[in-house]
């Protein structure tokens, strides 16, 4: 008998799993409670692979010998609850495709934030390297799907703390944990230890012969570090210290020591912008170092490597205002580095879906840099609270169209109109994508 592989959610990461489960002989059946995009059935039914859309029927799901849980579904879901109740177990999309891989190797990175740049300029180094190598993740492309339909010799991939959450033996070749602040408290019953926990779990199964790369300025992460008995090489950076193993930046220039071999670069020359930028670059370069890239290619690929969409993203200058797309900034942290990066008077559009936000880490950043705040949310009640004795002028809006052109009435030749929410965006938009997309073809129609 083939053993039943019951997957709740038909996104990206549920149909890989679907796909990669059917191709190694499980029984598989994918339940989602809401609809279902077309690529995505017309892929479940390229495989053949039995599916539902908005709705969950029990029955089909309780015979499950494993269930695959997609990341959006929280613990507290009823159906995850009878799941949990009757002992099946619960595994994510990276757990399940770890037990395929073969013999590749995997950089896996997690953080709250940086986490994407981080992972593409990972990526970007091993292609320029010449490696055979995938992105996946978080970032986009299922790893499951990656395996069964183009499996690769190394996968770099971003990791969320929910799919670091229901993994039992996953294990990454070289772990990179940028850092870690509050986020998704709403996820963890707001306890921020629960969080914490989940982040350090790439790191759990771990060996001597692999490395675990951490900010050694992230007060959080050092606090934390003793409590787990992490086995891997650790490698920390630092812009604050100079350390013999891991990277630190001093006067300028990056130096990066992983055993006996040593790579050093100006910051001069990094293609990404921003203190934490330079955090970033550290993480992937000794990441680089530690799979044997020569430090040439590291250079070359930090040097040539183009910053993303929808992160301190520039969109246009216009009548002498500078506008910049930091959509990505779902979190308070995101917002407080795009702040800090800030050398022009500033009109901030905030707000959104509020994950349980503290506002208060922004106040010093907003009073000295902040003229205006423009809120884009359905809810701003704790935006105006935080901020009301630290900006003279705060407005209201329910579109990106209506906060770009409110913005732009704020501002004078020579500031800039930034777009770093602080927030999740699902109240007014499908994703921060959509919210950013339209942030960018608003400044356009100015």
């Amino acid at each position: 008998m083939s053993k039943r592989l019951v997957i709740l959610g038909a996104g990206e990461s549920g149909v890989g799993t679907a796909i990669l489960g059917r191709q190694k002989g499980y029984d598989v059946f994918v339940s989602d409670g809401g609809a279902v995009k077309e690529k995505y059935q017309e892929e479940l039914n390229k495989y053949g692979i039995a599916w539902e859309a908005n709705q969950h029927t029990e029955e089909k799901i309780l015979n499950a010998d494993e269930v695959m849980k997609s990341p959006g579904i929280p613990e507290k879901n009823e159906l995850v609850k009878k799941i949990r109740k009757k002992g099946i177990p619960v595994i994510s999309e990276i757990e399940f495709a770890y037990r395929y891989k073969g013999n590749s190797k995997i950089i896996g990175i997690t953080g709250s934030n940086g986490k994407t740049t981080t992972t593409s300029l990972m990526y970007h180094i091993c292609k320029t390297a010449g490696f055979d190598c995938a992105l996946v993740g978080n970032i986009g492309y299922s790893f499951a799907k990656q395996i069964a339909e183009d499996p690769k010799e190394w996968y770099v991939a971003e990791i969320s703390s929910f799919q670091l959450d229901d993994i039992h033996t996953f294990r990454p070749d070289v772990a990179i944990l940028t850092n870690i602040s509050e986020d998704h408290l709403d996820r963890y019953d707001y306890r921020f230890e629960n969080y914490i926990h989940s982040k350090f779990r790439i790191a759990e199964n771990q060996t001597e012969q692999d490395y675990f790369i951490y900010c050694a300025d992230d007060p959080v992460t050092m606090q934390y570090l003793e409590k787990y008995s992490i086995k891997s090489n650790p490698l920390p950076f630092s812009m604050s210290k100079e350390l013999p193993q891991g990277g630190f930046i001093r006067n300028g220039q990056m130096t990066v020591t992983v055993d006996d071999e040593r790579m050093q670069m100006n910051v001069n020359d990094f293609t990404l912008k921003g203190k934490h930028n330079q955090n970033n670059t550290m993480a992937a370069s000794l990441g680089g170092v530690t799979v044997g890239i020569r430090k040439e290619k590291i250079r070359v690929a930090v040097q040539t490597f183009e910053s993303l969409a929808h992160r301190m993203e520039p969109v246009s200058t216009i009548r002498g205002v500078e506008f910049i797309n930091d959509s990505k900034a779902t979190n308070v942290n995101s917002t407080w580095y795009a702040l800090e990066s800030m050398e022009r008077p500033t009109i901030l559009i905030l707000g959104g879906v509020d994950k349980g936000n503290d506002y208060s880490i922004l106040t010093d950043l907003i009073r000295e840099k902040v003229k205006a705040i423009v809120c884009l949310g359905t809810d701003n009640r704790k935006i105006h609270e935080a901020f009301k004795n630290d900006v003279q002028l705060m407005v209201n809006t329910a579109s990106a169209e209506e906060a770009v052109k409110a913005a732009f009435h704020f501002a004078s030749p020579g500031d800039t109109v930034l777009l770093s929410p602080a927030c999740a965006s699902f109240d007014l938009f499908k994703n921060y994508e959509d919210r950013g997309d339209q942030f960018k073809q608003a400044v356009r129609e100015l």
